[in-house]
């Protein structure tokens, strides 16, 4: 399958409306003489939408609205609805290609629309279906007193750790296997300047005035570090910070392969107040499908020792679609998981990274049954969990979603914060995006800054990174002024 896009309004939304049928076709510059073929033309007076599949051609023309927004997503509900008709698929999401559909709801409601207005959006606009858009609505529902509760000047930190016992077929993250002896010499001196990247971040955090709401330390796999290091890196973090006013502290430490009692213990010392520990799949076949090296008995037996040590609040992440798995063996890992009772469990839909392994290679994975197994969610449901956080992702299959499920009262704050940007991210080690969110309001502007993308690279230039962190003092100044001049 070809995408062929033409004129004004024919762009990144047909394109990508384009995708959620056919999500592996290419873009082509001309259109070809034969071929399956995804045709959208823009421009005025008129729009075309054409499809060509085998021997059948459909095609729909309309005159071009005068408005640009209403011209754009005119052409791509034509397209829509030509492949809707085509292929027989009912897209669970309709013809949203945002991320963030629980945003649309809140950034509505913000705006004054009324309930009514906000499920028409839904149904009517993007052509969701009820149960997705159920979904949205009471996560939404559950989120709005985490917005309401907002401070102008609040923010929360990321750390991240790019390093791995083993690299997971379906990852596309920069992370390093720390069985390579050049990524073995990596890690000491990563550890060093990520400390004084943090305590940079601390002091200028503190300058701006701002207030730390919630940390998190992920990967990678932050447990791929020894004791040693994970305990020198928590020790700047309390000598950076202040820690005593904080609603949240998370660490991944999601391999059972590089996760012993005695780092558990060392994340229980220093103030860890929530760990995810990631099984994936607990099919021992459908491990080492992804390159795991560890087996489903390693992971019971890591969260029992994270639950002896004294952790009470544990994430398990599962992913629907892995290669080999099926819909029954996907349900038994649920209710394996639902069986451990931990206070969260997040639900994933495999997306197909271009850097992946799987997708570089190739291999092929349990594409069909995915929706069924995402219907095994239900069991969550019926086990007490809540759906609490919800993001979905360019190339997940089917354009389906991963969702966060939690006890009441046990929802994981960060998720909310960094998906619904709130308040500010500010972001240390290799690969970090700083996301600097205006104060005072949810449509003000955003700024990032990025740290360098691979651990040498970030070790070689980290002065650079460094005097990057101006850069947080610099969006902050107006604000800073504003204040002032208001307490004169």
């Amino acid at each position: 399958m070809q995408i062929v896009l033409q004129g004004a309004g024919a762009g990144y939304e047909a394109e990508h409306t384009a995708r959620i049928f056919f999500p592996a076709a290419s873009l082509a510059d001309t259109v070809p003489a034969e071929g399956d073929l995804i045709l959208a033309v823009g421009g005025t007076p008129a729009m075309l939408a054409l499809v060509r599949v085998g021997e059948q051609t459909h095609w729909q023309v309309q005159r071009t609205p005068a408005d640009p927004k209403e011209a754009e997503y005119q052409l791509c509900r034509m397209l829509y609805t030509l492949l809707r008709a085509q292929t027989g698929i009912r897209p669970p999401w309709g013809m949203m290609t945002g991320v963030r559909p629980v945003r649309i709801i809140h950034d509505m409601r913000a705006a004054g629309a009324t309930e009514a207005e906000i499920r028409d959006r839904f149904l009517d606009h993007f052509d969701c279906t009820p149960g997705r858009f159920q979904t949205a609505l009471e996560i939404a529902d559950l989120q709005r007193p985490v917005l309401e509760a907002a401070r102008p000047m609040d923010y929360s930190l990321y750390a991240g750790i790019p390093f791995c016992p083993s690299r997971c077929s379906y990852c596309s993250f920069v992370s390093r296997t720390v069985g390579d002896k050049h990524t073995r010499a990596l890690i000491q001196p990563y550890v060093d300047c990520l400390c004084r990247e943090i305590e940079a971040t601390g002091q200028v955090a503190a300058q701006c005035g701002l207030h730390l709401k919630t940390l998190y330390i992920g990967g990678g796999t932050p447990t791929s570090l020894s004791a040693d290091q994970l305990r020198r890196l928590m020790e700047q973090m309390a000598a950076s910070f202040d820690l005593h006013n904080l609603q949240e502290y998370t660490v991944e430490a999601g391999r059972p392969d590089c996760t012993d009692r005695e780092k558990l213990e060392v994340l229980k010392e220093y103030g860890a107040t929530r760990i995810s520990i990631n099984p994936q799949t607990f099919s021992d076949q459908v491990l080492r499908n992804i390159g795991r090296r560890h087996t489903a008995q390693d992971i019971l037996d890591c969260y029992r020792t994270a639950r002896a040590v004294g952790h009470d609040n544990i994430n398990m992440d599962l992913i629907a679609g892995l290669p080999g798995d099926t819909v029954e063996g996907f349900a038994q890992s649920l209710r394996t998981a639902i069986s451990l009772d931990p206070e969260n469990i997040t639900v994933h839909t495999l997306t197909l990274k271009r850097a992946s392994n799987l997708v570089v290679e190739h291999r092929t994975a349990a594409y069909d049954d995915v929706a069924a197994m995402l219907d095994c969610c239900e069991m969550l449901v019926a086990a007490g969990y809540r759906p609490y956080y919800l993001y979905r992702q360019k190339g997940t299959l089917q354009n389906l979603e991963n969702i966060g499920w939690s006890k009441p009262g046990r929802e994981c704050l960060y998720n909310i914060y960094i998906m619904e940007e709130i308040h500010s991210i500010l972001s240390t080690g290799a690969g970090g995006s700083t996301k600097l969110v205006s104060p005072g309001g949810r449509h003000g502007r955003i700024e990032r800054i990025f740290n360098y993308k691979y651990p040498n690279e970030y070790i070689d230039r980290f002065e650079t990174v460094l005097a990057r962190k101006e850069g947080v003092k610099q969006f902050y100044a107006p604000y800073i002024a504003s204040q002032a001049a208001g307490r004169d």
